[in-house]
């Protein structure tokens, strides 16, 4: 048994939302009790117990778009890169990074990313997998670094042509092949999907060998309308929108997740609630890219399940949280935008889009759910309550602030010591290994 307790507890259960001196006390993989810390430790006088210090206690946070090979690109310079574009930026820098990783190279960039977001508070992470140097075996190299890590996961790789017709039915068979074995994980903490990169880099072709090939009961991970071009090509080369085009090939549906979503039109977002699709939303990697930002709030108005994920920029979400806030508040010129949505979208729409995956509800501290818990040192300058729990979040928080991390009932940080691997020894082999990978793309 152990208990975390001493501290603010924000549930995000409705019916209590906000403890003062909370405790949640865990069993296993699950949630036992929460309550206030008398009660709780009175209960389970036996338990094991980690002291908040007044800080707060709530659900660690979930990330329902990653992208892994991405962890090697900071502060990498690469030769001849001057992108006028997205599609400049694609093919100069992150199509350029996945054509050179090595499957250890790979690996070692899961512990970077799945490193970092255990020191974030994140312990649910859908990633987006890419590497078209070597592709089979890259997600099983992936898996063994979220396993030694103790972190749950979600993994696909990106099909895509841009290589090559060959490099791309390899591409879907990786996907097929650890669905199946992800299928065979009982653990609960691994789940796999269809990847797919992008409309415009996937033929006709493919999607008849996708959907021919692709096992039941999972969906696919797609970006859609990130970039105008994608939207472009799709009206040339298919006369139809890319939502009409997904839908032609039945790639729509409750197990399927759209990044982005930026170009798409009031007829393309019925069709997505209508298939009840999820979207995730990625609000740095959107402005960074300078692609444009998305209809978000329409899709959430609309009811559609719509996330919030990183893309690789961040493993924080919290940053990603407040980026939203200002890039719809100054979009859409409304200083009330953005207030409820974006925070609907990190604590509600990413728990029931990781359900869709994990069987154990996510994202709730109560009885019963998974033992995913996190502490935050904050101790508020205001007065906090019920009604303004999210405000303190979003101004006085980030993911540094993050002391304690817990997945699956197993501590993996402590007083932001990383407990579960000898973090500088990983990091000196990720800067080693992210070193060979910059020497190679630019020999």
């Amino acid at each position: 048994m152990l208990i975390v307790g001493n501290g603010r507890m924000i549930t995000r259960d409705a019916s209590c939302v906000l403890l003062e001196n909370g405790a949640v006390a865990m069993d296993g993989n699950t949630i036992k009790m929460v309550g206030v810390t008398d009660e709780v430790k009175k209960a389970y006088p036996d338990a094991e117990f980690i002291d908040a210090h007044g800080g707060i206690i709530m659900p660690a946070f979930i990330n329902a778009h990653e992208h892994i090979y991405s962890a090697f690109a900071r502060g990498l310079s690469v030769n001849g890169y001057h992108p006028q574009g997205f599609l400049d930026i694609l093919d100069g820098m992150w199509w350029n990074i996945d054509r050179h990783l090595t499957l250890e190279q790979t690996k070692l960039s899961a512990y970077a990313t799945y490193i970092d977001s255990i020191k974030n508070g994140v312990t649910t992470v859908f990633d987006h997998h890419a590497s078209f140097g070597h592709i089979t075996g890259s997600l099983n190299a992936i898996e063994e670094a979220a396993k030694d890590l103790g972190i749950r996961t979600c993994l696909c790789y990106e099909i895509s042509d841009r290589d090559g017709m060959d490099k791309s039915r390899e591409s879907v068979m990786e996907n097929v092949n650890f669905i199946k074995h992800a299928k065979q994980d009982d653990s609960d903490m691994l789940a796999a999907m269809m990847g797919m990169h992008a409309s415009f880099t996937i033929s006709d072709e493919t999607m008849a060998l996708c959907q021919e090939l692709k096992p039941d009961g999972v969906g696919y991970h797609i970006h859609v309308a990130e970039g105008i071009y994608d939207l472009h090509q799709c009206l040339k080369e298919h006369s139809k929108r890319i939502v009409d085009r997904l839908y032609d090939w039945d790639i729509l549906g409750p197990k399927t997740l759209l990044g982005h979503c930026i170009y798409i039109n009031e007829h393309e977002m019925d069709l997505i609630k209508e298939t009840d699709t999820m979207v995730v939303h990625n609000p740095e990697s959107n402005m960074g890219n300078a692609c444009g930002c998305p209809p978000t709030m329409e899709l959430v108005h609309k009811g559609i399940l719509t996330g919030l994920g990183t893309d690789g920029y961040t493993h924080d979400m919290m940053e990603s949280w407040k980026v939203a806030n200002i890039l719809h508040k100054h979009h859409l010129c409304d200083p009330n935008a953005a207030w409820g949505e974006v925070p609907q979208m990190l604590f509600e729409g990413n728990a029931k889009i990781a359900n869709r995956y994990f069987k154990k509800e996510l994202g709730v501290l109560k009885e019963g759910t998974a033992a995913d818990v996190i502490v935050i040192d904050y101790d508020p300058l205001t007065p906090m309550n019920e009604g303004n729990i999210n405000s303190h979040l979003l101004f006085g928080v980030n993911g540094a602030m993050v002391q304690t991390t817990i997945c699956n009932g197993k501590v993996l940080m402590k007083d932001r010591e990383v407990l579960v691997c000898d973090e500088a020894k990983v990091m000196a082999d990720c800067r080693q290994a992210a070193k060979e990978l910059a020497e190679d793309i630019n020999s």
